[in-house]
């Protein structure tokens, strides 16, 4: 049966049990074609299976499948070798005891620095000591999440040390007006708001959303509210040229609970804006390709304990692909970025307030990385990026491998890269510092295979893994900090997914990373089991997570969490633009924790509505 009778036999399916033609068009561009097609590997778009390196997809659907108001936890599981630490039912915080640390592999760091956050390809620097602010992600926005698992550094630079998850962020695709929204009310007097609103005219689309969540938490001084808006524009202004910009804006407020122990008190309340704004100008012609884009950052952190700062990163990538001969691809880019601003106490000093810092640095790099395609068999790839630092000076960063089809269903992938992350200016100038810090760097070998099963209705990933670095930056007693630390991870991932039946979509992942020492904030096991299964008007969707020995102790690395997590939904198509739905997070009521003395809640139940026209 072909890909054409496959699409008759599901719409008629659907039309019969009262789901329309466009949602089954949309789940169907999910699961087949953004699966396989991605950007982030190459900066030029290709099949994933034939980048070297190994990049995951969380598409629409599976986002959509979610209660969270936050992108982040929903890539738990789904992406192996990542995990994402939560400290409550939404909200994550900033400085101590924050949520939101992400680890790819074992690498990541308190407060994340060496996994890289992109948005639409830009890098996200948060605040002036440049890692990235987990409340800022909304999945409302969020058209698909674009993963690289392992550094790649050769195309963005510094801190995808360990890894590049990019956001995809939504745009109009259809003709004319079309609007969405949702209403939510579960535990906790949590509460969630959304909508959104797109139009599209020949060449011109429009897209804008608005999205307000609360709740008082699940442990008293865990309160948390987060307001947001968004708004994209694009013009194709004609077949070889288009324009694009958007604009997003967050305020949110969280409370820090403090640790459950006998006796504790709850910590700070912040109060931080970040916003951004992009534009990017792509060129499509039969030979070349590419695209301009220009970034900027901001933000302001208020916490109660004196804490004030003001930031800004902002910059330029471009990037252009020459296809000079049948198979190749050549691809050349620059891109420049600077980033700080200033952050003190206010309270410090009596009340007259103290600058810790108030300084900004340059972070460049130039690059060139080619793709040769070789009898349909081999793809090769390879490449180096130069970048200059306005402290350390000059890096180096090589990259290559391989992509070879053994079969029309079998991929044969391997690559080795080097990942690279520049000292934050807090690890320069702020507190515990030293100014002489060189980056830190690591070397990643990776191997995997690919194998389509079942007429491709089962498609299977391997991969293997080894990852050494040995001037991680780590405080030294009587020396401060200092590039002297070890990274000595191995391990290996296995994704599957599966769409068994037209009503029926299973998905598996397991990994399994072999630390040196523990690393916080990595599960030594990780196993995610989701599926969804379609009948009539209702969607059943549940997914189980088993996660073994997990560093939930920044300080000591000697705390190691083992527990068990299900969550289930059903979903009713009420009438034809209204879903009704019931979601139940934790229903095993497992008492765990990502961050020592902090306890997540038991079991969770939410229900709303969501409408679509």
């Amino acid at each position: 049966m072909n890909t054409k009778h496959i699409t008759a036999f599901i719409l008629t399916l659907a039309s019969l049990n009262g789901f329309s033609q466009e949602n089954i068009h949309s789940a169907l561009k999910d699961t087949v074609s953004l699966d396989e097609v991605v950007v982030t590997g190459t900066t030029v778009k290709v099949n994933r299976f034939n980048v070297p390196m190994a990049v995951s997809v969380v598409n629409n659907l599976r986002i959509a499948e979610s209660v969270e108001s936050n992108i982040l936890p929903i890539l738990n599981g789904k992406i192996p070798g990542l995990f994402v630490t939560e400290r409550g039912i939404m909200g994550f915080g900033v400085a101590g005891n924050a949520a939101g640390q992400i680890s790819i592999r074992g690498i990541g760091g308190s407060p994340t620095t060496r996994v890289l956050m992109l948005i639409d390809g830009h890098p996200q620097f948060m605040g002036i000591f440049g890692h990235p602010l987990a409340d800022s992600y909304v999945a409302s926005d969020v058209e698909r999440v674009e993963v690289i698992r392992g550094p790649a550094s050769i195309l963005y630079g510094t801190n995808a040390m360990g890894g590049v998850v990019n956001i995809i962020t939504k745009k109009q695709q259809k003709e004319g007006f079309s609007a969405n929204g949702h209403l939510m009310y579960g535990s906790y007097n949590t509460q969630k708001y959304m909508a959104s609103g797109g139009y599209r005219k020949k060449n011109l689309s429009i897209f804008a959303s608005v999205n307000h969540d609360r709740t008082d938490g699940h442990r008293e001084n865990s309160d948390f509210s987060i307001t947001n808006g968004y708004i994209k524009a694009g013009w194709n202004v004609n077949e070889n040229f288009k324009v694009s910009t958007d604009l997003g804006i967050a305020a949110f407020k969280a409370t820090d609970p403090g640790p459950d122990t006998l006796g504790a008190v709850h910590g700070n309340t912040i109060d931080i804006v970040r916003g951004y704004w992009s534009m990017t100008a792509d060129n499509t012609f039969e030979s070349v390709s590419g695209t301009v884009k220009l970034f900027y950052n901001f933000g302001e952190h208020k916490i109660t304990d004196g804490f004030h700062s003001n930031d800004a990163n902002y910059g330029v990538n471009i990037n252009e692909a020459f296809r000079l001969f049948p198979g190749n691809t050549l691809t050349a880019g620059v891109d420049y970025m600077k980033y700080g601003g200033i952050a003190e106490n206010e309270l410090a000093m009596g009340g007259r307030g103290m600058i810790f810092k108030d300084t900004a640095l340059y972070d460049a790099g130039v690059y060139t990385f080619m793709q040769q395609r070789i009898a349909d068999k081999l793809t090769l790839n390879a490449g180096i990026r130069y970048q200059d630092h306005e402290v350390y000076g000059g890096e180096w960063i090589p990259s290559g491998g391989f992509a070879f089809n053994i079969s029309p269903v079998t991929t044969w992938k391997a690559s080795v890269g080097k990942g690279f992350r520049s000292p934050t200016i807090q690890e320069l100038y702020i507190w515990n510092h030293n100014p002489k810090l060189s980056p830190e760097s690591i070397m990643n070998y990776e191997t995997g295979i690919s194998h389509s099963f079942f007429n491709e209705k089962l498609k299977a990933e391997l991969t293997g893994f080894i990852v050494k670095g040995d001037n991680m930056i780590i405080t030294v007693p009587m020396q401060g900090l200092q590039n002297a630390g070890e990274i000595s991870n191995k391990g290996i991932e296995l994704s599957v997914n599966s769409r068994l039946s037209e009503s029926l979509d299973i998905d598996l992942t397991y990994s399994y990373i072999d630390m040196k020492t523990p690393v916080y904030g990595t599960p030594e096991h990780h196993i995610y089991l989701g599926g969804s299964y379609l009948l009539k008007k209702f969607l059943f969707t549940a997914n189980v997570q088993y996660i073994n020995d997990l560093d939930s102790d920044a300080s000591t690395k000697t705390s190691l969490e083992t527990y068990t997590l299900l969550n289930g939904r059903i979903t009713f198509k009420a009438t034809k633009f209204a879903d009704i739905f019931l979601s139940a997070e934790n229903m095993l009521n497992t008492e765990y924790e990502t961050i020592k003395y902090y306890s997540m809640p038991g079991i969770t139940v939410f229900g709303g509505v969501k409408i679509k026209l």
